[in-house]
């Protein structure tokens, strides 16, 4: 009941986002810390000018709260299990097309997936 209104918005804003610097700064990947911090140097320095900080940091994190529940719908639609209840000793393969769905095709479907609704291709 409070699954899609409330977990896809905080999703990638505060788990996913600060789990990824998280994982970068304990096992000392400086490399891929530079480089994500090169994104909030770039931003702030190209939009510094424009918007007051405050704004910056909302627009982030609106940013942040649509790509979340978008990415929340696209992979929920397709991996949700079907007809999988235990292990039924199938190989892989077997076991991977049960477990996935493809979505109805269509324009909007097309677009706002990026194809991804071909789940079972994919």
């Amino acid at each position: 009941e409070f699954f899609f209104p409330a977990l896809p918005p905080l999703l990638f804003p505060t788990y996913f986002h600060c789990h990824t610097f998280y994982i970068a700064y304990t096992k000392k990947y400086w490399v891929d810390l530079a480089w994500m911090l090169t994104f909030y140097i770039r931003f702030f320095y190209t939009y510094g000018s424009l918007l007051e900080t405050k704004t910056l940091n909302s627009l982030i994190s609106l940013h942040r709260m649509l790509e979340s529940s978008w990415f929340v719908w696209v992979s929920q639609m397709n991996h949700i299990p079907m007809d999988i209840d235990y292990d039924k000793n199938l190989d892989w393969m077997s076991t991977q097309l049960q477990a996935t769905c493809n979505v109805e095709q269509s324009l909007f479907n097309d677009w706002f997936t990026g194809h991804l609704n071909f789940q079972i291709e994919h």
